[in-house]
């Protein structure tokens, strides 16, 4: 179990890290913050963002449309959401690499290539799940 320490108490050895700074609303308002500059750096830096955005902004209204009841519309919207959260996810991992080093090096290539198929696949479950969805609504 993680535990931190508290201000008046010192760490015993043993003990999991001291992660001081800020509690409460304080800490939701500030992780907040680099939460919308994280979604800032993504969208300037980022085309494949902007794209998945761009359709995420066609789809999601679209979903609400198609799905017959609740759980098709979340299904619809999930996998579109999925789909965002995993290039945010692909995009901290290449700069993280990048930031090592531009250099080949096997492992950075690996995890470069392993983010790009998380990725995909997301994109391919987001084309399954619609596809399920407007066949069974427009052919089933």
């Amino acid at each position: 179990m993680l535990t931190f320490a508290t201000h008046d108490s010192a760490p015993e050895q043993g003990d999991g890290p001291v992660k001081p700074g800020r509690t409460g609303l304080d800490r939701i308002v500030h992780a907040a913050g680099y939460s919308l500059r994280g979604l800032r750096l993504a969208w300037r830096g980022e085309s494949a963002f902007r794209q998945e955005v761009a359709l995420a902004l066609l789809l999601l209204p679209a979903a609400f449309w198609l799905g017959r009841d609740p759980v098709e519309v979340s299904l619809l919207v999930v996998v579109v959401m999925v789909v965002l959260i995993t290039e945010l996810l692909n995009t901290g991992v290449e700069a993280v690499v990048d930031r090592v080093g531009h250099e080949h090096h096997e492992l950075a290539g690996m995890a470069k290539d392993v983010g790009s198929a998380a990725v995909m696949l997301s994109l391919l479950l987001t084309g399954f799940v619609w596809g399920a969805i407007l066949w069974g609504r427009f052919v089933g």
